[in-house]
């Protein structure tokens, strides 16, 4: 049975590989950053690690090719830790198990990290590769990317002599991209106590999963299901009809990815339980009938408990943390005028958390325009205060705005037209993509993003199509050789 390391081309295959045995959810990137190093020193590789924890590695021109202008390639070395809730993994221990499934990769039952190590495999191959004709090249192996773009805002000025930036980052073969969103993470905070149940109550599980889920800026036009919400609209009818009691929720999992499972365990009166439940069941049903095309595995139970929980939280924080969460904008809030089917301004209601007195509602807004972002912000804040949270917003990063008359553009688009006889598709997205910091220390540098298909990252059906890769290499190699000279 083949793997992917029997995979064309086998160098870039090989070092994705290489990177699937090594843990590197980010914020634990320690045992990937020892690999690198490791690696490059094996290989020949000039590398090192700067002060923060970025890997940085130089290839000189290869002979000829000294006078052309220097290319920096820029990946970032985490990935996204998230897994079905039947699968027993461990992302800060385990390898990632990869499968072929038809003309794509994917992973068993969690992420497969294709964002982005396809993009760090690509640049270990022309590091590598003594013989790949090129000028000046470094490569930018970041890390922290996902959950706030540490490696890139803590990256010092001064460190690279090259002035173009190829991101290796895209996830659509074929398309330029140009631009990002910025974003910004906020918190609702409900300080809460709790209350001793009372007796006569019976206990009950409600569980969301199944959903799609996926990625917060790339997926998130396509309108579907939230469990944050889903278990919020259920919860509200049990608890102002039913006298339902929330003991525990916990929902979504990471900040920019669409919470795709979720449950709360809820105490009901003995009396009330046979109208909850079918009033429970017509939610589900409604649920199920309008995510059906977006949603189509969706599972909804509601499961009775053995044990009675002890202690709920007390009502008056949970009824007005779960209006809230009704109200708080969730999804597209504005389409692009520059880039037809681009979402400009968006929010993903991420996470519910409820530990140590403090039930949390997290979320991330994105917009490719600052001042929209701000009043996102504003907006959000208004409906949590006006519930008695207390709001507070953190990790903000500027967009990177589209310069489309910048002359590596035309190069990579000549470059394009050579490799795959089609007009590359010029755009940007709403996800967040490092050269919006990179470009802020580094100001001359033109940037440009490009990469493989990939599709549904953030999510553990996240797939890259295999012959895409082998055409991004060939893409690479040809680019690097066109890159004017100074």
């Amino acid at each position: 049975m083949s793997t992917i390391k029997d995979l064309s081309p086998k160098n870039v295959w090989n070092n994705f590989y290489l990177l699937t045995q090594q843990p590197r959810p980010s914020k634990h990137e320690e045992k990937v950053r020892e690999f690198l190093l490791a690696w490059g020193k094996e290989k020949g590789v000039d590398v090192k690690a700067d002060e923060t924890g970025n890997i940085i590695m130089k290839a000189p021109a290869t002979p000829g090719y000294e006078k052309k202008r220097g290319v920096i390639l820029q990946a970032h070395m985490d990935m996204v830790p998230q897994k079905t809730a039947d699968t027993d993994h461990d992302f800060v221990k385990d390898p990632i198990q990869t499968q072929i499934i038809g003309d794509w990769v994917g992973a068993k039952g969690t992420t497969l990290g294709a964002d982005d190590g396809i993009g760090v495999a690509l640049a270990m191959a022309v590091m590598e590769d003594k013989k790949l004709p090129h000028g000046p090249v470094e490569a930018l192996i970041t890390y922290d990317e996902e959950t706030g773009m540490t490696g890139a805002s803590k990256l010092r000025p001064g460190l690279f002599k090259g002035d173009i930036l190829l991101n290796l980052d895209s996830e659509e073969e074929g398309e330029l991209c140009i631009g990002c969103a910025g974003g910004l993470d906020g918190i609702a905070d409900f300080p809460y106590k709790k209350v001793a149940t009372p007796a006569g109550h019976a206990a009950f599980h409600i569980e969301v999963k199944g959903l799609q889920g996926g990625h917060s800026g790339m997926d998130i036009s396509l309108y579907r299901a939230n469990a944050c919400k889903i278990i919020a609209r259920v919860l509200l009818p049990l608890i102002t009809k039913y006298d339902a009691k929330l003991a525990y929720i916990k929902a979504g999992s990471l900040r920019n990815a669409i919470p795709f499972e979720g449950g709360a365990d809820i105490v009901l009166p003995a009396d009330k339980v046979v109208a909850a439940r079918q009033k429970v069941a017509r939610i589900f049903a409604e649920v199920r009938a309008e995510f059906h095309d977006t949603d189509p595995n969706a599972e909804f139970h509601l499961n009775k408990l053995d044990k009675v929980p002890a202690k709920y939280i007390q009502d008056d924080v949970v009824l007005r943390a779960v209006k809230a969460i009704l109200a708080c904008p969730a999804g597209v809030i504005r389409m692009s005028s520059a880039f037809k089917g681009l979402p400009e301004t968006s929010t993903n209601l991420a996470m519910i958390r409820c530990e140590r007195g403090h039930l949390k509602v997290y979320s991330l807004m994105r917009s490719a325009v600052n001042t929209a972002k701000a009043e996102l912000a504003q907006e959000m804040r208004c409906v949590f205060e006006l519930a008695g949270a207390k709001f507070t917003t953190t990790g903000g990063y500027s967009g990177w705005t589209p310069k489309p008359d910048t002359p590596v553009y035309k190069v990579v688009c000549d470059v394009w037209q050579k490799v795959s006889g089609k007009k590359m598709k010029v755009g940007a997205t709403h996800g967040g993509l490092e050269c919006a910091l990179l470009g802020a220390k580094y100001p001359k540098w033109e940037m440009a993003s490009i990469g493989p298909t990939i599709v549904h990252p953030h999510s553990p059906d996240e797939r890259v199509k295999i012959d895409t890769v082998g055409n991004a290499w060939e893409f690479l190699k040809e680019l690097l050789k066109a890159i004017p000279e100074k």
